[in-house]
């Protein structure tokens, strides 16, 4: 199982565990990137090991090599002073350092393999880390936005909304009361301006009664005076 795959399903472990116990959102991210950014560092650390591995590899397979080489030149000398045994013996031992150089070169090749793996890892792993430090400051606000919406519902539940508008249509009923008890105290009471207007009022009725009269008095003042001639 690669690394990656392993932080995998310890994420997903602790995922289920906060969420079992409802913990806060905002502890839950900070979990996961720290997750990420723990296996990031071990990851880094298993690749430096491997490439140092690599590096040792590949100093033997060098060394082999030239040791390879070295009792080749030996088996030449020999068989050029007519020691055949000598050749044969230098012979094998360039044989073992050339095994051994095979079997190193297919350690290389399983070292160079886990090496790309982990580099592949190593890149997926920044990307993902990366994504989630960017959606975490949008995921805090969202988090917060939620909770803040949440009060608010709480606090302007519609039953405390309702009795608050009851109580605000009694107040307003209690006031209406007072103003048609000061409305009662005033009825009948006349103001100086309505004295006033009455006085005019009255005055006016005394002229134009004063002019029927003269009206009338003068429609029947030409009767008589027509049956006196």
């Amino acid at each position: 199982m690669g690394i990656f795959s392993r932080f995998t399903d310890i994420v997903n472990s602790n995922i289920n565990s906060l969420l079992d116990k409802a913990e806060d959102p905002e502890k839950m991210v900070r979990l996961i990137i720290q997750e990420m950014e723990d296996t990031l560092v071990e990851v880094r650390s298993v690749s430096a090991k491997a490439i140092a591995n690599k590096k040792d590899i590949v100093r033997q397979i060098n060394r082999l090599e030239e040791n390879a080489a070295d009792w080749q030149a030996k088996a030449e000398l020999a068989i050029s002073k007519d020691r055949e045994d000598l050749a044969r013996a230098a012979l094998v031992e360039r044989k073992k350092a050339e095994d051994h150089v095979s079997s190193l070169s297919d350690e290389l090749l399983l070292v160079d393999e886990q090496i790309s793996k982990l580099q592949s890892e190593v890149v997926l792993l920044q990307e993902k880390l990366l994504d989630a430090k960017n959606r975490q400051k949008a995921i805090m606000l969202r988090q917060k936005t939620a909770s803040s919406r949440l009060q608010v519902k709480r606090k302007l539940d519609s039953s405390k909304v309702d009795d608050a508008m009851y109580r605000f249509e009694r107040y307003e009923s209690r006031i209406d009361d007072l103003e048609s008890q000061v409305d009662a105290y005033d009825l009948g009471k006349k103001s100086l301006a309505d004295e006033f207007a009455e006085l005019e009022s009255g005055n006016k009725v005394d002229d134009e009664l004063a002019a029927l009269k003269k009206k009338v008095a003068a429609s029947q003042a030409k009767p008589a005076a027509k049956k006196a001639k």
